[in-house]
């Protein structure tokens, strides 16, 4: 029975042994930690206050309420929204008032995925952290202004946490790498690939980069390829290894198919991923950005139909929700394709970063005041409905000084096709107006921003 009892505990996983144990330690979120910054302002008030991080996962939502206990020598307590529930609350209300009254110190409770619990489990929160009895900390990788009650959410900071970039993912390798074994080495492509399969999730990378090395060790190799890396992640962290192919490779394989408009190739490729294990979720996500990067306004329905289609997996899960994916997958195939606002977007993004920050035209600005009436805000503006055929004809709606560019050139396919004739009516119509009906079309003649 002894030997039972003396048996050795599983080592814990590489994202647990590399836990920052100091505020310093913290890779990324800058914008919160940083000199002045929100959070770094509440380690060092010395008091804590109730709050809520927002962010996907892996980027330190855990570590932190760790570190907020920590630095208010405050006793920790973490539950799940998954598995938990009123009881649970109560159990961890009872821990807090015995902790307060043998030692007097307060409590953080840290609440995981607390959008999952209902509005009558997040109430049972209010009257205790009303009291100060407990410190409520809660984490969300959804939107709190959706998922949490507005009484609860009233109460408590929200802080955004972003996803780490590929430089601080590196630098987390490279900790990994040195924890697990010195010995072992990563090119830099192999770097690379890790970083992309990463996604911005620490605890994703840090888990592959354990993978990796163990699989290293066992092949007795010190120098790691992007051969190896490929080799190794497919056979232990995804099942996408009939063919030797990774998950971003499929990624790219199912994107393409729906934009060259193959329903057969796409469905495939969606099930071929979903059979191998990947997060179905992931997936829409990236459905949805096919939906506006490739199809756009040639067919706006897609990008609808691809949203309902994952929130109807949300609310059926699997298998049952696939089905929505896979019928979403083959409109998006079927659809009239257009990149016209993509190239749009990246066009005037491009002019926006080059250009200087010019002001809003006065007849362009609000005028909610006195002041800024006299001021000749607003003024000289035309109220589009009341022009013929609701638009004023003429009218210059970008800053002084900038020629008025082209971003937006609608392709013939689907809706753009009727867009494109609208957009090509109204310009004749601001040439009448500025009696140039003799000049040419900029639309066709001036050259993209």
């Amino acid at each position: 029975m002894s030997e039972l009892f003396d048996a050795p505990r599983p080592a814990a996983p590489l994202a647990e042994l590399l836990r920052p144990e100091r505020i310093e330690d913290v890779v990324g979120q800058a914008n919160l930690l940083g000199p002045g910054k929100p959070l770094r302002v509440a380690f060092e008030s010395g008091k804590p206050h109730s709050m809520i991080f927002w962010g996907p996962p892996g980027v330190g939502k855990t570590t932190l309420a760790r570190l907020m206990a920590k630095a208010f020598d405050a006793e920790f307590m973490q539950i799940s929204a998954v598995l938990a529930g009123v009881k649970d609350i109560r159990d961890a209300v009872a821990r807090a008032e015995a902790t307060l009254q043998q030692s007097g110190r307060g409590t953080i409770l840290f609440v995981d995925e607390v959008h999952r619990f209902n509005k009558a489990q997040q109430d049972a929160f209010l009257p205790f952290v009303e009291r100060g009895l407990l410190t409520f900390i809660g984490a969300t990788t959804e939107n709190p202004s959706f998922e949490v009650n507005s009484a609860l959410l009233s109460r408590a900071a929200v802080y955004v946490l972003e996803p780490l970039s590929d430089d601080q993912l590196g630098e987390l390798l490279e900790r990994g790498r040195r924890r697990l074994s010195v010995g072992i080495n990563f090119d830099g492509t192999a770097q690379g690939l890790i970083v992309a399969a990463a996604d911005g999730d620490a605890r994703r990378l840090l888990n592959m980069v354990e993978v990796i090395c163990t699989a290293a060790g066992a092949e007795c190799l010190t120098n790691i390829d992007a051969a190896f890396v490929r080799r190794t992640l497919a056979q232990n962290l995804r099942r996408f290894d009939k063919g030797g192919d990774v998950f971003y490779d499929q990624i790219s394989a199912l994107h393409k198919s729906v934009r060259g408009s193959s329903p057969d190739a796409a469905l495939y490729w969606l099930v071929r991923m979903l059979d191998g294990g990947a997060d179905p979720l992931y997936l829409g996500r990236r459905m949805v950005r096919m939906a506006s990067e490739d199809i756009g306004l040639a067919d706006p329905r897609a990008l609808t139909i691809t949203l309902d289609a994952c929130a109807t997996f949300e609310r059926l899960g699997s298998p049952e929700g696939e089905l929505a994916l896979a019928e979403a997958v083959v409109y998006l195939a079927c659809a009239a394709k257009s990149n016209a606002v993509y190239v749009a977007y990246n066009a005037a993004r491009a002019l926006v970063q080059s250009d200087q920050s010019r002001t809003v035209p006065t007849h362009l600005r609000n005028a909610p005041t006195r002041l800024m009436k006299e001021l000749g805000y607003g003024r000289a503006y035309r109220y589009a409905h009341d022009e013929p055929e609701a638009y004023a004809a003429g009218e210059n709606y970008f800053p002084e000084g900038l020629d008025a560019p082209t971003f937006y050139r609608p392709s013939p396919r689907g809706l753009e096709g009727k867009i494109g004739e609208k957009l090509a009516h109204l310009r004749d119509l601001d040439r009448r107006a500025r009696g140039t009906s003799g000049a040419k079309d900029q639309t066709n003649d001036k050259k993209d921003t």
